[in-house]
């Protein structure tokens, strides 16, 4: 497939929603292309909600965005850790800027709030931070996924079908 030379980056952090991130891992891995698991560079290995332990391949500091396609960013409380490193925020809007696909799942818009990316885009969202992707500037919709442009958004783990469909289908 042509998807063999494609490789996603999957930030993590502690607390991140265990299914929102194997979930993708393991689907994107069954059409061959490549994941990583990023973190912010605090430890080597971090635990999810339900205490699933995960193993970086790199920290944030150590991935260029030119040799990367697309940024998953799971849920759980993970991404309230993510926002509070600048350079994760930073290499996010960038990524983003450069056209990146950005996929954000259940509480993972809340690093789009703090990365600035979301004004004028249709996103959604685990309902507890639809005030806060308004207020920075989306429209909310409450559906399953919500594809704009190389935003690609879901409210929780049920969605994950969907979630990863979307993403295979912008790869």
């Amino acid at each position: 497939m042509g998807l063999k030379r494609k490789k996603v980056i999957i930030l993590v952090e502690d607390q991140y929603q265990d299914l929102e991130v194997w979930y993708p891992a393991l689907r994107l891995k069954e059409e061959n292309i490549q994941v990583l698991i990023i973190g912010t560079g605090t430890k080597k290995i971090y635990k999810g909600k339900y205490g699933y332990p995960v193993e970086i391949d790199a920290d944030i500091g150590q991935v260029k965005i030119d040799d990367l396609d697309a940024i998953i960013i799971p849920g759980g409380w993970a991404p309230d850790f993510l926002r509070r490193h600048q350079q994760v925020v930073l290499f996010v809007r960038e990524a983003f800027r450069l056209g990146k696909i950005i996929a954000a799942i259940c509480h993972g818009p809340s690093l789009l709030v703090s990365a600035q990316v979301l004004k004028d885009k249709t996103v959604t969202c685990f309902m507890s931070i639809k005030d806060d992707v308004e207020n920075a500037g989306a429209k909310f919709e409450d559906k399953e996924v919500v594809v704009d442009g190389n935003l690609i958004t879901s409210r929780k783990p049920e969605d994950l079908p969907l979630f990863c469909r979307e993403i295979i289908k912008k790869l």
